[in-house]
Formats: C-alpha cells, structure tokens, sequence
C-alpha cells in the first residue's frame, strides 16, 4: 500500500481502486514514470505524457494488445481487433467501421436509443427505489448494441452477460486473455445473417469492399467480421453502461449540479464530459514499448509494457485548473476517449447514449440520493465502474 515514504499502485487491487486518486495524484507529482516490479510494468499519469505517448503508436504500439494482461502474454492476435493493431492496417480496418459510425448516421439512432431508454425507466418509474445498473446503465447500451449488430433482443442480454464475464475478474485477479479474444458468441448470427441480409453494421460487414493491406479488394472473411462484432459489442457494451452509473453517482453526490441540470436541460451535454473526464469508465490504456524510451532520467527498455493512466491525466493540474472540483461548466479537452490513430471509434455514441440516458432519467427522477452501503463497484482490471448502484428517490409516493 502507499504510505508517507513509498507508492505502490497495482491496477488489479480492488483496494486501490476504490478510491484511486490520491495515489494518481502522487504518481503524477512523485513518480511520473512508475516501475512496478510485482507486475513489470512502466506507467505515466501526467497529461502530456498520456497524450504524447498514446499518440505516437510506432514506439508505443497498439499491435501486442492495450491490455496489459495480453501484451504480456504474448500471444497472437487476430486481425480485425482494432485496438490491437498499428496503422497502416489498423486505418484500413478502420474505414470500414466508420461508415457506420459516422456523425450522421449517429445523430439518426437518436429517436430509437431514446426508446430504448425510456421503456427500460418504464418498470421503476413510481418506485421508491431501484438499482440504475440494472435498469438502465446494462440495459440500454445492450439494446443499442444489438441493433447496430442486428441481434435478436431475446438474445441481447446473453452477449451482455458474456461480455461482463469476461472482463470481471476476482480479488487482485486478471482477465482470461482467451475469453477476451473469443468471437464465439457471434458466429451463429454471421451464419444466419448471410441468409438473412438486414439494414446492420453485421450485414455492412459481411458485404463491404474494401483494399486490404495486400492491395487486393476483397470482402471480410467470417472470421474478421466475427472480430469486429466482438470488438464492438463488448466496448459498447461494457463502457457505456459504466458512463450511467457514473452519472447517478457524481448527481447524487453534487445535489446542486444535478438541480441546475433538471432546471436548463441543454446543460447536459457538456455535463456527460465532466463526468468522462472526473471518473472515466475506462481509467487507464496498455501499450507495448518498440524501442528504448528515454522518460525522467531513466530507460523504458524495449520491450517493456507501459501503461497511460488516463484517469490521472484528467486531473492533472498542469492541465485543468482545480482538477479535483466536479463542475458541470468546465470547457474541457479530456482523455478518456485517447488520441491520434486510436481514438475512440464510438465516442459519439456513447456521447449520444449518456446524454439521452442523463435527459431521460432526470425527466422522471429530478432529485435522488445513492444507498451508498449497498453500492457496489465491479471487479475488473480494464473498466471502472457500478456493478450495482440503489438510487433512493426523493419525493416518490410512499
């Protein structure tokens, strides 16, 4: 544990990661280049290093994992993880999501993530209490996810559920990295889908041309696509849900940001970045080191695996004036979504998915407070975030 004399951080103590800001903010002014020798690894929290190293992909490379558990187990990864791969690949790989995830196209799901939202409120609306995970923050994202994907809504929530098993971890525990690589959970749906065409990101898969790095134009074999689905549905999935639960949390906490918000609605938008930038749902980015790395007097050896404590950086007071206040009005440019090449594909719609969610939940429930004694954290070494979070309600009928 840290003491007075000594830091020690170790992403997979859930101790820690209760509260892990004071130890970031020591990080960042003790030791900006951290060794853990425990786990070998090198980690960086200051602002300018996440952002200069997580833009510079050809020294600190995305193409052994951004989890530290895959880099170090050094294995093969399949082609089409774009969170895995270094351009020129990872960029042709890319284009073909982004025709999905384009501004327009985002801006259109509106109307139905709405729906989605509001019929996932319908059974608590009324109620005293309710568990906002469990009824909105694992519920909507899957729904969404499941239409981009064209997957059946019986079946929506046993992607969710294999999705969260697979990065939940036991008490100091780390993820299987063969479970995070599986795509099996798809392959039915690919198989039923080249029968069955649809309007979905699946079917645009399956379809779309495209000049790989071969120069040869080809469609996606299955398995690639098998790869894409898998990508997407789990950081779908997985941070989205985080980002709501955030939003109950930090709303219960600041009554009186929370009463601003119910009172001029157009406020949210930029609330659901201070919330990215106070408690991002995924704090930290893995990347493996190409070649020597000269940082604070001392050698990152090639080879090594560093890891961008983006949830420090987005407190640095280098960059933000009075880093830890929560407020609602700060103008920021954060880090949760990354940099450069491997900037958040999806960051638009899971923009998209917290402010609809934050509209909604503060049309129904303007006031509520936390159970704070039966508020749980999930246990993971990649996401931080509620596994369960009872809202009280202010004012409902008794």
């Amino acid at each position: 544990m840290t003491t007075a004399d000594t830091i020690y951080w170790d992403p997979y103590d859930p101790a820690l990661a209760r509260d892990p800001y004071p130890v970031y903010s020591r990080l960042r002014e003790e030791e900006p280049l951290y060794y853990n020798d425990k786990h070998d690894f090198y980690a960086v929290s200051r602002f300018a290093d996440c952002q200069r190293g997580l833009a510079d992909w050809q020294t600190f490379s995305s193409a052994r994992g951004d989890i530290l558990e895959i880099i170090q187990a050094n294995i093969d990864l399949p082609p089409g993880t774009l969170i895995f791969e270094d351009p020129p690949v990872h960029d042709i790989h890319r284009r073909l999501l982004a025709r999905v995830f384009t501004p327009r196209r985002i801006a259109m799901l509106e109307p139905r993530v709405r729906a989605f939202c509001r019929r996932a409120l319908e059974p608590v609306t009324g109620a005293e209490r309710f568990d906002l995970v469990e009824a909105v923050g694992a519920e909507m994202p899957m729904r969404v996810i499941g239409m981009l994907l064209g997957i059946p809504e019986s079946d929506q929530p046993a992607i969710r559920d294999r999705t969260d098993e697979t990065l939940g971890t036991e008490d100091g525990g780390k993820i299987n990295q063969e479970d995070i690589l599986s795509t099996e959970a798809f392959r039915d749906y690919i198989e039923w889908r080249k029968q069955h065409p649809s309007d979905d990101l699946m079917t645009e898969l399956m379809t779309a041309e495209f000049e790989d790095e071969r120069g040869t134009t080809r469609t996606l074999t299955d398995d690639e696509v098998l790869t894409y689905c898998t990508v997407v549905a789990g950081a779908g999935n997985e941070t989205t849900g985080r980002l709501i639960g955030w939003f109950g949390a930090l709303m219960a906490r600041y009554p009186e940001q929370r009463r601003e918000l119910v009172a001029d609605p157009s406020l949210i938008t930029n609330a659901i970045e201070e919330i990215l930038r106070f408690e991002p749902t995924g704090p930290f980015t893995a990347r493996y080191v190409t070649e020597d790395v000269e940082l604070y007097d001392r050698t990152v050896p090639a080879g090594s695996a560093v890891l961008f404590i983006q949830a420090a950086a987005n407190r640095d007071p280098r960059r933000f004036s009075d880093p830890d206040r929560f407020d609602i009005h700060r103008v920021t440019q954060h880090m949760t979504f990354g940099v450069g090449a491997h900037y958040c594909l999806g960051a638009a719609l899971a923009r998209l998915e917290g402010r609809v969610a934050a509209e909604e939940i503060l049309g129904r429930f303007p006031a509520w407070d936390v159970d704070w004694d039966h508020a749980e954290l999930a246990q993971t070494s990649t996401v931080r975030g509620w596994k369960t979070l009872p809202l009280v309600i202010e004012g409902a009928s008794r």
